[in-house]
């Protein structure tokens, strides 16, 4: 790979010498086996925005940009003209860690369309899953046995969502083209899909779980939200009701789970996202019999769509804006 310091040193006319110069250039945090894919991406998508890993930086000054996914706690201290930082995804917690993280520059989220439909598919699919009992069907081809399972219609399955955000709605609005009868708790209440029941405020998250067969997470990872997922909300929950977990590892209290499914609080679960990644070789949670294990694939932002969002992003903070997916940083998301 070419550096900057090469390209601006070779006798051939580049890019960064001609008038189609990037006018943005930017810094990438983060394993480079993650982020590598980027710089890529961004040329062809973007061609004014350049992006480098650290090591290629030859003059930190210029540096006006930062992608981040997990940087160290000193990654930032190189750069004191940043103007954005983004996440390569929607979460931020990993970058709100970081002790070097300017607090005076806007953080910046990924919040596409396209990421929002990709997880309201893959929700759905374990929805259906859990409550067409697809697992037993499998399980009884294995054993060649022939049986037709009792049905429930879709309106008589009462399913909960926990976040209102913008993949909260997305799964919500395709949960009720199925005519799952859905209910939603949000820390604000606002924000609802068209039919959809919304819960919120002191007693909103037990009266949600109260009525979820179907319990399904999708909130960020704040210090409110950490181990919401516990033995008190499993035990407000119907008798055989089931989880979906897609929100952040941390949410889930391990040891609850597995007492809620031994004890028949919860009937299945489908988990996707874990506290320690990967997921390690001797977890219980591989061979338990009512638990789905997926790794933290539920939906995904490409390349090319991180580029078009931090190329917006820019072109607002030029005009005086901030960005559409600007970070709260005191709430987390």
């Amino acid at each position: 790979m070419k550096t900057m310091e090469t390209e601006r040193s070779s006798g051939s006319t580049s890019a960064l010498e001609t008038n189609e110069v990037a006018q943005i250039q930017g810094v990438l945090l983060g394993s480079p086996e993650i982020m590598t894919d980027y710089i890529a991406a961004f040329e062809q998508a973007t061609p004014h925005i350049r992006l480098a890993l650290p090591q290629d930086v030859s003059d930190p000054q210029a540096i006006t940009f930062a992608l981040a996914w997990d940087p160290g706690a000193e990654d930032f201290r190189p750069y004191p003209n940043l103007r954005l930082v983004s996440s390569i995804a929607a979460g931020v917690n990993g970058i709100l860690a970081s002790a070097s993280l300017p607090g005076d520059v806007p953080l910046m989220r990924i919040a596409g369309e396209s990421q929002a439909q990709m997880m309201a598919g893959f929700v759905t699919w374990h929805v259906l899953w859990h409550h067409r009992r697809f697992g037993d069907y499998f399980a009884n081809q294995d054993r060649q046995h022939w049986e037709r399972l009792p049905k429930r219609d879709a309106r008589d399955i009462r399913v909960g969502l926990l976040g209102a955000g913008k993949m909260g709605g997305a799964t919500a609005r395709a949960l009720k083209a199925l005519d799952y009868d859905v209910a939603i708790y949000s820390r604000s209440g606002r924000n609802l899909p068209e039919g959809v029941t919304g819960f919120s405020g002191d007693g909103g998250l037990d009266r949600l779980a109260a009525r979820s067969e179907i319990l399904i997470n999708l909130l960020p990872l704040t210090p409110e939200t950490r181990g919401i997922l516990n033995a008190e909300l499993f035990a407000r929950m119907p008798e055989g009701a089931m989880l979906i977990h897609v929100g952040r590892g941390e949410h889930l209290i391990e040891a609850d789970l597995f007492a809620a499914l031994d004890g028949g609080r919860l009937s299945a679960v489908s988990l996707d996202v874990f506290a320690i990644e990967p997921l390690p070789q001797d977890h219980p949670f591989w061979n338990h019999e009512k638990i789905v294990v997926t790794p933290h694939d539920a939906c995904d932002s490409t390349p090319t769509q991180v580029a078009h969002e931090v190329a917006e992003a820019m072109k607002r903070l030029d005009n005086g804006r901030l960005p559409t997916s600007v970070v709260d940083r005191h709430a987390g998301y």
